[in-house]
């Protein structure tokens, strides 16, 4: 998901822009903390899934229960449902986040001259 945001991001002119890279590097760094938290060689890991997608592999994943990285095409065994409303909750959550600068805005600091 994070390449087709990248490559998304480039077709968008101004903050839009920004938002979006920084939305691709939230989503790169999902693998990392997974394989963090089963503690495998975090690394080494998305390296390997990284390499394998940018070849064309989009249906590599992370295998965390042998450490390894698989075609999990056939082995995903959660509801894609599931998985698709907690990205998009997660997308609207930060976006709430961000509208907050529209809301609070602090005074500018003075220059001292």
């Amino acid at each position: 998901m994070s390449c087709a945001v990248d490559d998304a991001a480039k077709t968008v002119p101004g903050k839009r822009a920004i938002a979006m890279e920084a939305f691709a590097r939230a989503l790169r760094q999902m693998p990392t903390i997974l394989a963090d938290n089963a503690g495998l060689d975090s690394a080494d890991l998305v390296a390997r899934l990284r390499a394998a997608h940018y070849d064309g592999n989009s249906t590599m994943g992370l295998d965390l229960v042998n450490g390894d990285v698989v075609d999990v095409l056939g082995k995903v065994t959660e509801s894609f449902k599931l998985k698709r409303q907690v990205l998009l909750s997660a997308a609207e959550a930060a976006e709430m986040i961000l509208r907050v600068d529209d809301i609070i805005r602090c005074a500018p600091r003075q220059r001292r001259g």
